[in-house]
């Protein structure tokens, strides 16, 4: 039987990988689509082998060239991934980068999980991975693209959104409330709204200095991609979350994917940055204005619709 890729696999008929799901034993395989089957098959022929199969977004460390993968909420953690730096350069590999593998226990000196061979990139073979645009190289247009909200049942909120403030792909949107207002709230019915009317789009929810329960109100509500970093972190660690979030969605944008992230708050991102500022900056009122903007604007800056990519 020939070795089991994702290139292999996605050149078979679905019948054909219905056959290798009865021999492999995977549950209601009839139910899956064929993406889902393709995963399930690799994941079952790395356990039968004796290795994990495991999937993470990846963080390179730019002074070591080498990164890990990041399992859980885009954040640092014991279960992060060794990814070498061999294997970055081998598939031109970005931050960012949604990767899929086998994954070896980490040895008796060792503190993380290996990464032994790369079988997917953002779910696609790595070979054909290697041939991306780079998003710095696509060009912003203005937006061309209406994002309908409305549902056709209630919340009439999103009917609303429609008629007085229409959100288009590519745009930048702003909600400016008072604490209690009902924002956490809005921002439930937009997510849930875009998964019901775009479900094509990959809708990424992003919590900067949330409260724990929250954020696991949130996971509970929208059918989404939620990363958070909340308040018991670091400052260091909102930027270093929301900055991967962004690479994520750039990598998913150059694969000509419409991505929308949801985020709450920017004034709490705005003033990590803040807080990260060297001390002898903070003594100058209006230098410490543009150094905490600094951060939010090149987050906002990347929010566009692309020629012959996503938005």
């Amino acid at each position: 039987m020939a070795k089991l890729s994702i290139a292999y696999l996605e050149s078979l008929t679905i019948k054909e990988i219905y056959e290798l799901a009865k021999e492999h034993k995977i549950a209601y395989y009839s139910k899956l689509t064929k993406k889902e089957l393709i995963f399930a098959l690799l994941k079952s022929n790395a356990e039968k082998e004796g290795f994990f199969f495991m999937e993470g977004v990846l963080d390179i460390i730019p002074s070591e060239g080498f990164g890990f993968l990041r399992p859980i909420n885009y954040s640092a953690s014991s279960e992060d991934i060794y990814i070498s730096a061999s294997q970055i350069r081998r598939f031109d590999l970005r931050t960012g980068d949604k990767v899929s593998g086998k994954v070896r226990p980490p040895k008796e000196n060792e503190r993380y999980f290996g990464l032994l061979h790369v079988e997917a990139v953002n779910g696609e073979n790595p070979e054909v991975a290697k041939e991306r645009v780079h998003f710095p190289g696509l060009t912003p247009l203005y937006p061309d693209k209406q994002m309908m909200l409305e549902t056709g049942k209630f919340p009439i909120s999103m009917r609303m959104i429609d008629m007085v403030a229409p959100i288009g792909f590519g745009q930048r949107g702003l909600i400016v409330a008072p604490p209690k207002a009902g924002k956490t709230i809005l921002l439930k019915e937009i997510a849930n709204a875009i998964t019901t009317n775009h479900p094509e789009a990959e809708l990424i929810v992003l919590l900067i200095d949330e409260r724990p329960e929250e954020v696991t109100d949130i996971e509970r509500s929208v059918s989404a991609d939620v990363a958070s970093s909340t308040f018991d972190e670091v400052p260091e660690n909102h930027i270093k979350v929301a900055e991967l979030v962004l690479e994520r969605a750039m990598r998913l944008v150059e694969q000509k994917r419409d991505v929308i992230i949801l985020m709450d708050s920017i004034t709490r991102l705005a003033r990590a940055y803040n807080l990260v500022i060297p001390r002898v900056d903070v003594l100058f009122q209006a230098g410490l204005t543009l150094l905490h903007s600094t951060g939010r604007n090149a987050f906002l800056g990347r929010l566009v619709t692309l020629k012959k990519a996503g938005a």
